[in-house]
């Protein structure tokens, strides 16, 4: 079943293998189901059934014109998970589906057992009067969205390689391209829009659910800071830091797995 409708003439694509607990995994922006490539195999051979959603406006999923609002994609996932009949699930969420999966997270506790939050602050990714981190949204919007406009290869290209710790392979970002750039310029502009400007503080209280924060110590997309400070708000968190940047199940694939398979199981 690679596509399931989620709304009126809107389908996301879906890749679901494996039997046993669910692990159901939500990349950042841009990317799909083949940034989990590695942690599919691991966990599938241990005994995980691991689904992986394509955001709408990404990848193979449908690109509608509207609809990319926070409460809108963690609905987009409630639905995929109805429709596969996920009872019950550890959500996996990669910097910009980190969002979408703490608001999954605080709507359906009953659905999501625990969350993991992988370079992601997951509230907020930008600076408010009670998130002190990143800038205001104003001014990053508007430099993004011209950059998008102006010349979306050069921008996108840029933002990758900005996005390792160190000087990437250039094969890899070849390929995060190639998923990047089946991403359309509406879609991306919308959900830059969603990105910086989503405030979910006020859900901090309804997840509850035990969490996982990987963050790599050199990202330069998302603060340690501001993961540590939501570790100190939330109920039940455990942060662990690698020795990477924005992707750490690229950059630090082993140390990676050990971490999400030790969370899987305790």
């Amino acid at each position: 079943m690679p596509m399931i409708n989620v709304e009126d003439q809107v389908r996301v694509h879906v890749q679901d293998l494996g039997s046993g607990p669910a692990v159901v995994f939500i990349s950042g922006f841009g990317l799909d189901h083949e940034l989990w490539d590695r942690q599919v195999r691991v966990l599938t051979e241990a005994g995980y059934r691991t689904v992986c959603i394509t955001q709408r406006g990404h990848s193979h999923s449908d690109h509608p014109l509207h609809g990319y609002d926070i409460d809108r994609l963690s609905t987009d996932v409630l639905s995929v998970l109805a429709t596969l009949r996920v009872g019950s699930a550890v959500i996996v969420g990669h910097s910009f589906g980190g969002q979408v999966a703490f608001h999954t997270a605080a709507l359906a506790p009953h659905i999501v057992s625990r969350l993991v939050l992988v370079s992601s602050n997951a509230v907020r990714a930008s600076r408010s009067a009670d998130f002190p981190f990143g800038a205001p949204p104003d001014d990053v919007v508007a430099q993004m969205v011209k950059a998008e406009e102006t010349d979306r290869v050069a921008a996108r290209y840029q933002l990758i390689q900005t996005n390792f710790a160190a000087e990437p392979d250039p094969r890899v970002v070849d390929w995060l391209m190639s998923t990047w750039l089946r991403m359309p310029t509406w879609s991306a502009i919308a959900c830059y829009n969603t990105l910086l400007r989503t405030d979910l503080l006020d859900e901090i209280p309804d997840v509850e659910q035990p969490v996982l924060q990987i963050n790599g110590t050199a990202d330069r997309v998302r603060s340690t800071k501001s993961a540590h400070w939501l570790k100190s708000q939330l109920s039940d968190s455990t942060m662990v830091e690698l020795d990477c940047g924005h992707f750490p199940m690229l950059e630090a694939p082993e140390a990676f797995d050990k971490v999400l398979s030790g969370f899987l199981k305790a």
